[in-house]
């Protein structure tokens, strides 16, 4: 069963969310923005763990459970947010490489979260445009497309080099929106952070538990429905405006 489904109020050819802004949606055909880290592969904890051990390494030791309230964040962001803005001016560039290679280490742990390959592929295939939204490096996100095996399922996806500024800005959603042609969006991500950006950019957002933020964070930040996981958005899909 749906954890919070997304109920609309169907009216001829459209389909409107409730508490989307009277934002109108025609059947089929969407653009399914989708988060990646911690909404389709399961990152969250390996970048806390990442994190703590390059702010370690430049002498700033903090709590897990504060880096990973903040994960979802990008990097240009996160490091004065957690250890302010003197550290990110002496040692911010330095802590986000020592990241990405701390990370590196732990990658090839990383899993599909169930359900997220078929999600991709179901949005897809009933004819919606799929957009998967990151502002990881290159390299990073081929390899989760891969992991994914969304090469031919998503229409298209973003890295860290088509944005100026990562969430909570609504930079990436406005960059996954320009490659999408659908009438309409919709996103799908784990974050208060998603969220927040993308009602940043005027896109609803449907959120997931997988990210390790709770039902209530996610609503508070904006998120129209909550859905367990991706398997659990996949069960209900119907409840939502991806059924057209």
């Amino acid at each position: 069963m749906a954890a919070t489904p997304l109920r609309g109020c169907r009216n001829g050819s459209t389909v409107l969310p409730q508490g989307t802004g009277g934002t109108a949606y025609t059947m089929g055909g969407l653009t399914a923005i989708l988060d990646v880290d911690g909404t389709l592969v399961d990152t969250n904890y390996h970048h806390a763990l990442a994190w703590y051990r390059a702010l370690r390494s430049r002498g700033a030791t903090l709590p897990l459970w504060r880096i990973h309230r903040h994960i979802g964040m990008g990097g240009d962001q996160i490091v004065s947010a957690l250890a302010g803005e003197d550290f990110e001016t002496r040692h911010g560039d330095a802590v986000r490489d020592a990241e990405t290679e701390r990370y590196m280490d732990l990658i090839g742990e990383v899993r599909p979260l169930p359900g997220a390959r078929e999600l991709v592929a179901r949005l897809k295939t009933e004819g919606h445009s799929v957009v998967l939204a990151s502002s990881a490096n290159e390299d990073e996100v081929e390899y989760y497309v891969d992991l994914l095996d969304a090469r031919e399922a998503a229409d298209s996806w973003t890295t860290s080099a088509d944005v100026d500024a990562t969430k909570p800005a609504p930079d990436l959603v406005q960059s996954a929106l320009k490659r999408g042609n659908g009438n309409g969006a919709l996103m799908i991500g784990d974050s208060t952070f998603d969220c927040e950006a993308a009602g940043r950019a005027g896109v609803p957002t449907i959120g997931v538990l997988t990210g390790g933020f709770c039902r209530h964070e996610l609503r508070d930040a904006g998120a129209k429905a909550v859905f367990e996981s991706p398997q659990d958005l996949l069960a209900n899909l119907g409840e939502t405006p991806f059924s057209g």
